[in-house]
């Protein structure tokens, strides 16, 4: 049990026939300063019930509580305030994490239900940007957060490999674009190509219609149009697969767009059949003003399915494949009416699935402030970004430590994870500005931090050539210990929150807070000198070892054991 659990529960003994567990867990509170212990009780909730001044109520209940577990318990005005026996905490939490090592924070609760997860899903022809790694590594974390809890996770990268720009990819290759140039470099001269054919278009209106002629050839199957998207498709994978390859990320489905062209069909069918689809100048919608929402467009007037007529299919599809627990769809937050409709829709065909979709929204990436864009040719490459990151990070390794054996490795860790951190740090609602220096800084709230901290903490198990025993009773109760007691002791709720909310800042959060604790302690506390309580201190140090590598590890992030 976690500190509040253990106060709740002694609370609870005493209140029972006025406040439920769960009602007394709700009030509790963490006081702002240690001054005030470990955890606080407001006694005006029972003012009413007990029809005394909260003061009172607060020094009564300290005289009826059972203190075994804490080294005293004050009343200050209506608060009760809990000091933890930071002993008897301390050994159970080592204990608890020793014996469990990387599996400390698992659970059962997802019982091996499927979770489909709906992440990265570049455009074909056009390049990995640093727009696509939000959704591939929030996505990536939270597959690795939901198997923590149970759950079984497939990575779905939903490719978009279909629609009107194919045939102004196709104008542009013809006009301008030539077999040599594509091959030698497929994606830096789609991109050109693409970004060619929006400027051209401006001035000379014609090509649009060229490129609407062209993509219809390609929905008709026509034998050329098939030739050069199936080739644009097999080389832009080629490169995809050298970013996803650096953040050893994989999926289990590269089932995009173009796989679902047979499977609308059935949708509409569905929709007439429920009697569902109605006309709206020419185009089919189904009306959503029972939910509050637009109409959701099913087919254009001239018989053109939509985004959201694909996306019905692939969530029928989905679920009769994987039969899933929950569906999550990693997408920025723009999308969410799109999602909203999705869900909707799916309701009105009768499937209650549908509320076991989530999407799972996020922010912007900007640079200096903007928005970045293929389309007009402002982006900034991820490939390039992670190539910089494990520069910058092999020159500060170089400077600190010349000697390091596997050193291009470590800095490729570092980089990498560097990256990958500064995403999954910040709230995933927030929008956030790309600096590189910033990032891949070993100071501060940043990934190298809290991995050189780990490397740190690592170099002292080695030097005191420690090994842990679950058997062994480990007992400390000092001020710097505690702090990273209670971050040890919070885990399995912190897996548990990040997992509920699909949050992984949290774990970041959290891998950022242990880091700091440690380092405190290691300023403070000579943990290799030899005397009646090494063996705890050391105990403690494998402990913190143990989560932030695994905190890192449910970021995506390599943990070096040494830097």
């Amino acid at each position: 049990m976690n500190n509040q659990e253990i106060v709740a529960k002694v609370i609870f003994d005493v209140i029972k026939e006025h406040l439920s567990l769960a009602e007394v867990q709700k009030l509790l509170e963490t006081p702002k300063s240690v001054d005030h212990g470990d955890v606080a009780f407001p006694a005006f909730a029972l003012a009413k019930a007990f029809r005394k001044a909260p003061q009172q109520i607060a020094a009564d209940l300290k005289e009826q509580i059972n203190g075994e577990a804490f080294e005293k318990i004050e009343v200050v005005g209506p608060y009760l305030n809990f000091f933890m026996d930071k002993g008897q905490v301390t050994e159970k939490t080592l204990k608890a994490v020793i014996e469990a090592g990387e599996h400390f924070g698992d659970s059962t609760i997802g019982e091996n239900g499927n979770v489909t997860i709906d992440m990265s899903s570049p455009n074909i022809a056009k390049p990995i940007s640093m727009g696509h790694l939000r959704s591939t590594v929030i996505g990536n974390s939270i597959a690795l957060i939901m198997k923590k809890i149970g759950y079984n996770p497939i990575r779905i990268n939903h490719l978009g490999d279909w629609g009107t720009q194919f045939g102004k990819l196709i104008v542009a290759y013809k006009k301008w674009g030539s077999e040599e140039a594509v091959r030698a470099t497929p994606i830096t001269e789609l991109l050109r190509l693409y970004v060619q054919f929006h400027e051209e278009a401006e001035t000379d209106k014609a090509l649009e219609d060229e490129a609407r002629a062209w993509f219809k050839r390609l929905e008709e199957n026509d034998e050329e149009a098939l030739r050069l998207w199936q080739w644009f498709r097999e080389e832009s994978l080629k490169e995809f697969n050298k970013i996803y390859d650096m953040l050893e990320i994989s999926f289990d489905s590269l089932n995009g767009e173009a796989f679902y062209n047979d499977k609308m069909a059935e949708v509409v069918t569905l929709l007439e059949e429920k009697h569902l689809l109605k006309e709206n100048q020419g185009a089919e919608i189904v009306d959503l003003s029972a939910y509050d929402l637009n109409p959701a467009l099913i087919r254009k007037s001239d018989g053109a399915t939509l985004y959201i007529t694909r996306d019905l299919a692939a969530a029928i599809y989905r679920k009769r494949t994987y039969d899933f627990a929950k569906s999550l769809y990693i997408v920025g937050n723009e999308q969410s009416n799109h999602f909203k409709q999705l869900k909707a829709v799916l309701k009105e065909l009768g499937f209650d699935w549908s509320d076991e979709m989530v999407h799972v929204p996020f922010g912007l990436i900007t640079q200096g402030g903007k928005k970045l864009s293929t389309r007009k040719g402002k982006i900034v490459l991820l490939e390039e970004v992670l190539n910089e990151a494990i520069a910058s990070a092999n020159e500060q390794i170089t400077e600190k430590n010349p000697d390091l054996a596997n050193k291009d490795e470590v800095a490729k860790q570092v980089g990498v994870g560097a990256v990958v951190f500064h995403d999954l740090k910040n709230d995933r609602l927030n929008n956030f500005d790309f600096n590189l220096e910033e990032v891949v800084r070993f100071e501060g709230e940043t990934g190298p931090y809290v991995q050189y901290t780990y490397a740190r903490a690592m170099s002292i198990l080695r030097k005191a050539d420690f090994v842990a025993d679950a058997e062994k009773s480990y007992t400390l109760a000092d001020p710097e210990s505690w702090e990273v007691v209670k971050l040890l002791q919070k885990y399995p709720e912190t897996v548990l929150q990040a997992a509920n909310n699909f949050e992984p800042s949290v774990i970041a959060k959290h891998a950022i807070k242990l880091a700091q604790a440690f380092n405190r302690y290691y300023a403070q506390t000579k943990i290799l000198v030899d005397d009646n309580e090494k063996e705890a201190r050391l105990a403690l140090v494998y402990a913190l070892t143990t989560l932030l590598k695994e905190d890192l590890r449910l970021l995506g992030v390599h943990a070096p054991q040494e830097m």
